[in-house]
């Protein structure tokens, strides 16, 4: 909590509760300071002036500077939210530097301008592209460094300026961040970091000198979020939760299923978005996949995720926990088949034990809602067509993946779920394609082309 007397956050790791770092809470004053920046900044010929080429220099020179802390960042984040440390240096350390090239590229590419035949015969219609001006990045604790990059790296590609306010529970890695901004000689105003809770994320949201916002978070906040945006006719990206389905095909090996489901449904403690959380399986092939999945969770390590052996760290709070434990709780009083929730686990830090549950039904809590936890639900189904039907009756639409031996049936599949994005026999984000959700998973588009459009 927030000490009144210094006005500064203190920060505590979830793997030992030890104090990590602290940081200034902003204020109104703060984020109007801020934004005048950021306009400033965008008005300025040291940014305003620049061409692609010259914007991807400076794109180049960032990466060049997060690269040089990347393990720095990435211990940084494992301190904060109990991210393994293998998936922090990928995930946090090398994403953010991949990304700020990938756009860097993209700058150098794309043309400012296009002209386009009129349909009449009579003349040309120049068709600009201009950077939409100042936007505000509210980004969430589970993958701090890349979902800030996700946003980042295309507004400064586009030329626009930004105000970054990370989540409470990882702000100390945002400084970071800036401070490689600066020794990358981003000119001042481009990137301006504020702190702070939901009510700094509303004000800047509501701030008439924003024109665009940038959300990745809950649902609820997200449609709060879009309420104001519309109200204001301002453009917004939301990137919200999921609860999405793995559909295991009659022909897929168990094992092999659970092996891809290691990463696809578990990835981060199960603090992950897009995981397949919900596991659908041929009602004759339930126990064999059960069994399956159940030797996995059995299987995972669970511990200090410093220690690059370990499978399984701390979730980001208390608060988490307690959540994650309720939904598992509740799953064990209603009598469901279950492994992991008994596990022996560390007796210090916000650890839970990943857990399945079989002959889950559809409709029940543990399917509907996103528990943002390493919990899977195992759902029989009878036929594909039930199948496909059993994963589209969700609110939410983010992710999802297709097991099978033969990929072109996986395919066939996967053109049916209503999702943003599904893999077979494996998910993974691909910086080159756009990613986001359908329903109440979001709207519009980050990464690929369509990142730099947004």
């Amino acid at each position: 909590m927030p000490d009144a007397a210094s006005a500064r956050q203190h920060v505590h790791s979830p793997i030992d509760h030890r104090e990590i770092g602290s940081y200034p809470v902003a204020t109104h004053t703060d984020v109007d300071a801020a934004v005048h920046a950021a306009r400033t900044g965008l008005a300025d010929p040291r940014w305003a002036a620049l061409s692609g080429a010259e914007r991807a220099d400076h794109l180049e020179r960032f990466a060049d500077e997060i690269e040089k802390i990347g393990a720095e960042r990435a211990g940084l984040t494992t301190a904060q939210n109990g991210m393994p440390i293998a998936v922090a240096q990928s995930a946090e350390g090398d994403g953010p530097v991949g990304l700020l090239r990938y756009y860097a590229a993209l700058a150098r590419a794309t043309e400012p301008e296009q002209r386009r035949p009129r349909l009449d015969g009579k003349g040309v219609t120049v068709v600009r592209r201009e950077p939409v001006g100042v936007v505000t990045m509210i980004v969430p604790w589970n993958f701090p460094q890349v979902l800030t990059a996700f946003k980042l790296a295309p507004a400064l590609a586009a030329g626009c300026t930004v105000v970054l306010k990370p989540a409470p529970e990882t702000t100390l890695d945002a400084f970071l961040l800036a401070g490689a901004a600066e020794r990358a000689g981003l000119p001042p105003g481009v990137l301006n970091v504020i702190t702070g809770g939901a009510d700094i994320g509303e004000h800047l949201v509501t701030h008439p000198g924003i024109d665009k916002v940038a959300f990745t978070g809950s649902t609820a906040a997200g449609r709060a979020i879009g309420r104001t945006c519309g109200e204001l006719l301002r453009p917004v990206t939301l990137e919200l939760g999921g609860k999405s389905a793995a559909i295991v095909l009659d022909d897929a090996d168990a094992v092999e299923v659970a092996s891809g489901l290691a990463t696809a449904s578990l990835l981060n403690n199960g603090q992950t978005c897009y995981l397949s959380t919900r596991v659908l399986v041929p009602q004759h092939r339930h126990d064999e996949i059960f069994d399956a999945l159940a030797d996995l969770v059995s299987s995972l390590t669970v511990g200090d995720p410093f220690d690059v052996g370990i499978h399984v760290g701390p979730v980001v709070s208390r608060r988490q926990r307690d959540r994650i434990r309720g939904y598992i709780d509740t799953a064990v009083a209603d009598g469901l088949p279950g492994v992991g929730a008994d596990r022996a686990l560390p007796d210090h830090g916000w650890f839970v034990a990943p857990s399945v549950f079989g002959r889950v039904d559809n409709t029940s809590e543990l399917a509907r809602e996103e528990i943002f936890g390493p919990v899977l639900a195992v759902i029989p189904y009878h036929g594909l067509d039930h199948a496909i039907a059993l994963a589209n009756d969700s609110e939410y639409g983010l992710g999802g993946t297709v097991w099978t031996r033969d990929e072109q049936a996986g395919l066939e599949v996967a053109r049916r779920v209503q999702t943003g994005s599904i893999g077979v026999n494996f998910f993974d984000l691909d910086v080159g394609a756009p990613f986001g959700g359908v329903k109440a998973s979001g709207l519009g588009r980050e990464l690929g082309p369509e990142g730099l459009d947004a």
